[in-house]
């Protein structure tokens, strides 16, 4: 019974969040409310368990960027950048969308997907308002460009640090397996923005011009304190990658970089502290007690586990459907919790399989639904969420369903291309 009640109110909750017919932070506060009343969530565990709980980790990684990326818009960069891009593309749509999607691409893998979208939006903004043009198209490419490329990578996606560590996968084991489909998907979807957004494209000679007569140099306000901040970044930066070696949360690395931040710019921690979107936070500690309830009360595990007996010793079968199953559920439920409440199920089929290389593909296509099925709705990812929380901040407000028709598409798109890449892999 407590598993239809917990059931009943995520789905209410998420149609919801989802019409915009009250606003997701309060919805989710409800849902959270009624999770906690009804005794569907564990407790005091809510705040304490990894698995059945808020993932601090997550709050306060994205908490310690925001601090980051405050301190860095006081120098101007991002201005800087964003007239530097709008140059280098000549104001056409297309190449600019191109343009800021590969930066996205390639840093996600290495700075994690949330990151980068936190130090990429502005820049897309900046650059957008600069050429008047709606920003909506180009932050939804960037979004979808960084869930991508975020999956090559044991750091670029949060779900791949979680099952990289139930698996025993290393750092080089997700670039040989996961990085030859990831650019396949990538370059593939890069051809694609030309369609998907094509109607959205929109290009102003006049200010194109305008923006062409700029001097990017003098958008820089202090240049000492940008190699102060640039010098921490990197710090930062190269304390995720090594996060494999010396076992430091990357929340707790983002978390020292932001005080070291605040401390070497003097800046006016209260004016920074307004630059962090508080929305959002909340909107994800509700969210993430919200699929609490669904892991207590084993609805989660129970879907997981009828789908995987269903399959018996078929492993092809199997790999399909934790690829297409983990796309799907990973679409509607935050891929985070929900990687983390599968990984168990999906380690007791690999550990049942005959062949080694048999039960590690189930691995990669477990991941490679999750990270894929990221792109699928609004609130699939969190580089999602944070995306959409600075969009509104900024004036350029993306509603969920003009978000998830663009995501959908490209999630069945790329989870058939991994389908094919795995089966042609591992079972041919």
């Amino acid at each position: 019974m407590s598993a239809f009640a917990a059931l009943a109110i995520f789905l209410v909750a998420f149609f919801f969040i989802a019409t915009e017919k009250a606003d997701k932070v309060k919805v989710v506060l409800v849902a959270a409310g009624l999770m906690a009343v009804l005794g569907l969530i564990p407790g005091a565990e809510v705040f304490f368990s990894e698995h059945e709980g808020i993932d601090w980790n997550v709050i306060f990684l994205l908490l310690g960027m925001m601090i980051i990326v405050g301190v860095i818009k006081q120098t101007g960069v991002f201005d800087f950048l964003a007239i530097w891009a709008a140059k280098k593309s000549k104001g056409r749509p297309y190449r600019l969308m191109v343009m800021l999607m590969v930066i996205t691409a390639v840093a996600s893998p290495f700075l994690d997907n949330v990151t980068t979208i936190m130090l990429v939006a502005p820049v897309t903004i900046v650059v957008c308002n600069r050429l008047r043009i709606a920003a909506q198209s180009y932050l939804i490419a960037e979004v979808l460009a960084s869930n991508i490329g975020g999956a090559a990578t044991l750091i670029g996606d949060p779900p791949n640090i979680i099952i990289g560590s139930r698996a025993g996968l290393t750092f080089n084991d997700f670039l040989v397996h996961m990085a030859p489909i990831v650019i396949v998907v990538f370059a593939a979807f890069v051809l694609f923005t030309r369609v998907l957004f094509g109607s959205s494209f929109q290009y102003n000679a006049d200010r194109v011009a305008e923006v062409m007569a700029l001097q990017e140099r003098r958008a820089i306000t202090d240049m000492r304190l940008l190699v102060r901040c640039l010098i921490v970044l990197g710090a930062v930066v190269a304390g995720f990658g090594l996060h494999a070696v010396v076992h430091v949360e990357p929340s707790i690395v983002a978390l020292v970089g932001a005080g070291v931040m605040l401390l070497v710019s003097r800046a006016n921690v209260s004016e920074v502290l307004r630059e962090v979107e508080w929305p959002t936070l909340v909107f994800f500690m509700g969210l993430f007690v919200m699929v609490a309830g669904l892991v207590h009360t084993g609805v989660i595990a129970a879907i997981g586990t009828w789908a995987l007996e269903t399959l018996g010793d078929n492993y092809f079968v199997a790999a399909t459907a934790l690829l297409f199953g983990s796309s799907a559920l990973g679409a509607f439920f935050d891929n985070i919790p929900y990687v983390a409440t599968t990984a168990p199920i999906v380690e007791g089929v690999v550990d049942a399989a005959p062949d080694p290389q048999v039960g590690q593909a189930l691995w990669w296509a477990f991941a490679l639904g999750a990270d894929f099925g990221g792109n699928g709705t609004a609130v699939a990812a969190s580089a999602n969420v944070v995306a959409i929380g600075i969009a509104a901040r900024n004036g350029h407000k993306i509603t969920f369903w003009q978000f998830t028709r663009y995501g959908i598409v490209v999630t069945v798109l790329s989870t058939l291309m991994a389908w094919v890449y795995v089966w042609l892999r591992y079972f041919t």
